[in-house]
């Protein structure tokens, strides 16, 4: 999920006049799943102790119910069917949490990072400051970090754990400076690149009656190519086994062998479905992607894995290195699921009995009442940023989507970032963006009282959060097939990363291949004429993939670069221009790459 630095300084200064917004301060401080294995018979006994882990991942700043797809989860019926069910809002999440620890006096609330950035305007605007305070709210215990932690960079991140007015941008609340983090963020294979020592705390140790649990945290690898330059500039990302292995010893050494991984990396189950049985042992049943080698790495030592990253749903039991099953965890994402998993701690020997963990993912539904204190708290930021949010900036036909391997949404965004790129230099020939930096579709129902089509500025921000600028460069047509392999071959062939083509591009993806095979380069035209190796095309891009993001390092190598205006005013202006409410904008057709499975 591509984190870039947001425009939030950028928009404040264009709402100047929010009386609220105070003066800078002088200084910063430094429903049920399916159940797993088979429950150990102790209760009653002096000797086990059940432990509560509640944990969730990849809020990424969602306080209100996400909308559209966003706001909903797959639930798996009794006779093979599956339904959809509305998920998700903070509200909601906050009472259902609250409910889950009732009757548990031992209950610890972890999350698996990507808890703040590219997050929706009611937060985003405000550098994730409102998402804190849920979280505390919420009595998160401990999180991870996660790529998105790092969007506005190191100093942003502590001042975020420490709290603080934000350091261009001061105060929001004139009544009360921001305190930061009551729970602690975790980076263990962070470290500064020139002392070794790690950024924010390794690990952290709940402690309740004798009853010990250590948590150690970890991001992907690979951070350092899914976010700007400049957000990890000065940083170094460890191996995850290697880092996790190395504080598990270091929590024995000090008498916690009662140990939970926080990872935020994932995989992807065979179903989509919040409750499906990721151990059904049928052919392509399971679970793939990273955190299958990592779960099969980590040291036994470890009991339990709460994950995140790739937005899924799961509640597995994967062997560790000793042949044991061990669970592993992730909760979707924005906040529509909670993972509910007893840890069966045995005083005898402070370790957790494995054979007695169970886990299962609950929805957050919203037939609940909402929780009062996060209401006002909505009510609050909602407020502050409703001059900005509700502002209209054009109409649509239908809901316009961005799920799928081309999606309506993505057509559009790259028509607009094409028509940007056109504005500031007419021999611009195409455009592309990327799948991630789409972070939510436009719904055609209202969202607030502009009425339905309507598209407001509030929804815009949600699906382009992040402060890209529209980069021209020029391509030549071998790199542009080269830039097209490298959406299903090296880093992104587990997981492809399928680039959204503006009007006029057309080209063939054959899935039955592998590899960079997938594209058919004989396939790959613009208007209708067969791509030139040897020629040179000016294409635009977002500033994330113009460095070489999302392993697109091809687009990285763009020679005469010429950097435009913000992605997101630049979509706001092609839809404004292309729109009205007599016309409103179609649904994209999504029919300019073929698919061939």
């Amino acid at each position: 999920m591509p984190p870039t630095p947001r425009r939030t300084h950028r928009i404040l200064a264009a709402a100047a006049g929010l009386a609220t917004v105070g003066a800078l301060a002088a200084a910063m401080p430094a429903s049920a799943g399916q159940d797993k294995a088979t429950p150990l018979h102790h209760q009653g006994s002096g000797r086990y102790q059940d432990v509560q882990l509640l944990s969730f991942n990849d809020l990424h700043g969602n306080l209100e119910p996400p909308s559209g797809s966003s706001g909903r989860v797959t639930e798996l019926q009794a006779d093979g069917t599956t339904k959809t069910v509305d998920a998700g809002g903070v509200e909601y999440l906050a009472t259902h949490l609250r409910e889950a620890r009732k009757n548990n006096k031992y209950s610890i609330t972890a999350a698996a990072g990507d808890m703040v950035g590219a997050s929706p305007l009611i937060s985003g605007l405000f550098h994730d400051e409102p998402t804190i305070d849920a979280l505390n709210k919420l009595d998160l215990d401990v999180t991870s970090v996660g790529n998105h932690e790092f969007d506005e960079g190191a100093k942003e991140l502590a001042r975020l754990q420490n709290g603080g007015c934000h350091p261009k941008d001061g105060c929001y609340d004139e009544s009360e400076e921001f305190t930061g983090a009551n729970f602690p963020y975790l980076a263990a294979n962070v470290t500064d690149e020139k002392t070794g020592k790690p950024l924010l705390k390794p690990y952290w140790v709940w402690k309740k009656n004798g009853v010990k649990v250590g948590f150690i945290g970890v991001t992907l690898e690979g951070t350092p190519n899914i976010v700007s330059a400049d957000g990890v500039k000065g940083l170094k990302f460890g191996d995850e086994v290697e880092t996790i292995n190395k504080y598990a010893k270091v929590l024995q050494r000090q008498g916690v062998k009662s140990i939970v991984a926080l990872i935020h990396e994932g995989g992807a189950p065979a179903s989509t479905a919040y409750n499906y049985d990721c151990d059904s042992p049928g052919a392509g049943d399971g679970i793939s992607g990273p955190i299958v080698d990592i779960a099969k790495n980590v040291t036994p030592a470890v009991d339990a894995l709460v994950t995140g990253h790739t937005h899924q749903a799961y509640a597995c039991t994967i062997n560790d290195p000793a042949g044991k099953p061990r669970m592993v965890t992730s909760a979707s994402s924005f906040g529509r699921l909670y993972t509910d998993t007893t840890l069966t701690y045995d005083r005898w020997t402070g370790d957790i009995a494995r054979t007695a963990v169970k886990s299962a993912n609950h929805v957050v539904t919203r037939d609940v009442a909402k929780a009062a204190d996060m209401t006002d708290l909505i009510a609050k930021w909602k407020t502050l940023s409703a001059p900005i949010a509700s502002r209209p900036i054009g109409y649509i036909a239908g809901e316009i989507g961005n799920t799928g391997t081309e999606s309506p949404l993505g057509d559009m965004i790259a028509d607009a970032q094409l028509a940007h790129a056109k504005s500031l230099d007419p021999e611009a020939d195409l455009a592309v963006m990327n799948p991630g930096g789409i972070r939510a579709g436009l719904t055609y129902t209202a969202s607030g009282g502009e009425g339905d089509g309507v598209v407001t500025y509030g929804e815009a921000y949600t699906v382009q959060p992040f402060a890209n600028t529209v980069n021209l460069v020029d391509l030549t047509g071998a790199q542009v097939i080269t830039a097209l392999q490298q959406q299903v071959s090296g880093s992104n062939e587990a997981a492809p990363k399928i680039l959204q083509v503006s009007s006029g591009l057309t080209y063939t993806l054959d899935l039955t291949k592998t590899g960079a095979a997938r594209v058919v380069t004989d396939s790959v035209k613009l208007n209708g004429t067969a791509i030139d190796p040897a020629a040179t095309y000016r294409v635009a891009m977002n500033s994330f993939l113009a460095g070489g993001g999302d392993g697109f390092a091809e687009l990285g190598k763009g020679k005469n670069p010429l950097v435009g205006g913000d992605d997101l005013a630049a979509f706001e202006a092609y839809l404004t221009a292309n729109s009205s409410a007599t016309a409103p904008y179609p649904v994209p057709a999504a029919d300019r790459i073929t698919i061939v499975k």
